[in-house]
C-alpha cells in the first residue's frame, strides 16, 4: 500500500470514528438527569410517522423569563417514549406528579420532541392531598 493510501484509509477510519462518537454523544448520552414536581397540564400522543407522548407540566412557583414585570409560572416540557408510563401519566388525571427525566443533547423522532425523556414516576400526590379542605 502506498503512502497515500495509507493517510487514506487512516483519515476515513478517523472520520468513521468521529462520526460514532459524535452521534453517541449528541443522541444517546444522558447529559444530565433529575425530577420535576408539578401538575401535568397536558399530555397527548402526537406525530407524523412516529406517534410519542409528549407533555407538559406546570410547577409550582413562579419564573420571570425577562426583564419586564411579568410573571409565568414554571412550565416543564417532556416526552415519554414507554407505553406502560404514559398509561399511568394518563391514568393518574389532574393529580400532582414527581417525574424522573433523563436529558439528551439531541432528539430523535422516535423518542419524542423534546430532550426531556420521562423515565418514572416517582410518586402521584392523591386528589384529597392537593385540594385544600371544604
Amino acid at each position: 500500500m502506498t503512502t497515500g493510501g495509507k493517510v487514506a484509509t487512516t483519515l476515513s477510519v478517523l472520520a468513521v470514528v468521529g462520526l460514532a462518537v459524535f452521534i453517541f454523544i449528541k443522541f444517546f448520552f444522558v447529559y444530565s438527569e433529575g425530577i420535576n414536581e408539578g401538575d401535568i397540564n397536558y399530555f397527548q400522543k402526537e406525530g407524523f410517522l412516529f406517534k410519542t407522548y409528549e407533555g407538559k407540566m406546570i410547577q409550582t412557583g413562579y419564573n420571570s423569563k425577562n426583564s419586564s414585570a411579568t410573571i409565568q409560572s414554571n412550565e416543564f416540557k417532556f416526552s415519554v417514549d414507554d407505553p406502560r408510563i404514559a398509561a399511568q401519566i394518563e391514568s393518574s388525571g389532574s393529580r400532582q406528579m414527581k417525574l424522573h427525566w433523563k436529558r439528551y443533547l439531541g432528539t430523535l423522532p422516535w423518542r419524542g420532541n423534546s430532550e426531556y425523556v420521562v423515565d418514572s414516576i416517582v410518586s402521584v400526590v392523591p386528589v384529597q392531598d392537593v385540594l385544600p379542605p371544604q
